[in-house]
């Protein structure tokens, strides 16, 4: 057993050596409308961490086109295919969801004027991010432990080494602070341990997971539409616009089931996203009825982060069996991708959610779906 153990968890450092190392290939363009010499500029080719967020790229990418910038204010912004991409979605994510082919280098296109401020919400750089992490990370920290006060109790030194060890992709600096959270690892083990509770009465110190009450993941889901008849992804039309993707935070409550000895992906997978796995699915819901949280805003307060605000989070997770049953007739799952990989279902879940998590505690899953063409009514 204890030889089981120690390959367990070579494996888990190995896993997060990869995730943290992991990066995707960029070509990055400048618009036409931002050149200003002849002959334009060379595009700039670098690596985007997977764990990271556009924003932080914009220092070296600058510094290669500051030749042919236009003076004036920058408000800078990327885009793919004419999608204006969502600065507080990792990078990883990103590619993950809207390269259905995978595209290497991934070419995107900067800008630095025109930001539309219609779709993305306002960025100040390296500050709007970091506050988008920690906001993130109080979000995690909540629905893991019951509470936030363990990330609203760090210190700022600890603040500000947690967030430099995310941007340079340090895992041992990151490592240090983050066990000090204790929102990890994920267990399937859900019985309540007498000594663990007893000895946290009257204290403020964070539950870990397992420490007295189900086991609950933070999960953040990325349902993208594709052609039902769609026979090689390279072929799926391209995202033209964020109302076309479901986004979606469910938290995952592990329980332990009789007759199961473990908890596969593709379980996990039918309780979050019962509207698309669902063998009882009747219908096509219209987006009132499934209401899947658009991403078209990041965070809006700075406020600490509250029971009633995740229970906002919750909501969908929480719905009703009719309302799960509901509808979705024709919609047939593709693919389902993690940090890059094309996940099988049969694998564990908390193995997933332990090994493949981002750095603010979420386990970012994107999901491809195959839907069939509305038929026209009357004959229309």
């Amino acid at each position: 057993m204890a030889a089981q153990r120690d390959d367990e968890a070579g494996w888990s450092a190995e896993a997060a050596r990869r995730v943290w190392g992991g990066a995707v290939p960029l070509q990055v363009h400048l618009h036409d409308a931002d050149v200003t010499t002849l002959p334009p500029p060379p595009p700039f080719l670098t690596l985007g961490p997977r764990i990271g967020y556009l924003p932080l790229l914009v220092p070296i990418i600058k510094a290669h086109f500051s030749s042919t910038l236009p003076p004036g204010i920058d408000t800078v912004w990327f885009e793919y295919k004419g999608l204006p991409l969502k600065w507080y979605i990792p990078i990883g994510v990103l590619y993950d969801l809207l390269c259905a082919d995978p595209e290497r280098p991934w070419n995107l296109t900067v800008h630095f004027r025109g930001y539309p401020s219609e779709i993305l919400t306002p960025c100040d750089g390296e500050d709007s991010v970091k506050w988008s992490y920690m906001n993130s990370l109080k979000e995690a920290a909540f629905i893991i432990t019951g509470n936030n006060k363990n990330v609203m109790n760090m210190s700022q030194a600890d603040q500000g080494a947690l967030w430099q060890s995310v941007m340079k992709g340090n895992l041992d600096g990151y490592t240090n602070i983050s066990t000090r959270l204790k929102l990890g690892p994920f267990e399937e083990d859900c019985l309540v341990r007498t000594s663990s509770v007893e000895g946290q009465q009257g204290s403020d110190e964070p539950e870990s997971p397992g420490s007295g009450k189900p086991c609950r993941v933070p999960v953040r889901l990325y349902v993208r539409s594709v052609q039902e008849d769609l026979y090689d992804l390279e072929d799926a039309l391209p995202v033209g616009d964020w109302e076309s993707i479901s986004y979606i935070n469910r938290p995952f409550e592990v329980r332990r089931e009789e007759g199961r000895s473990y908890i596969t992906l593709e379980h996990a997978l039918k309780t979050l996203l019962p509207e698309f796995f669902s063998s009882k699915a009747s219908r096509i819901p219209d987006d009132s009825e499934t209401a899947p949280q658009a991403p078209d805003s990041a965070p809006n307060d700075d406020s600490d982060v509250t029971p009633r605000s995740c229970e906002k989070l919750e909501s969908s997770a929480s719905s009703s069996p009719q309302e799960a049953n509901v509808a979705n007739k024709g919609k047939i799952v593709k693919l389902v991708r993690v940090q890059g990989i094309e996940v099988d279902m049969d694998i564990p879940f908390l193995w997933v959610a332990n090994n493949l998590k981002n750095p603010e505690c979420y386990l970012h899953i994107c999901v491809y779906v195959g839907t069939r063409k509305r038929e026209p009514k009357n004959g229309r």
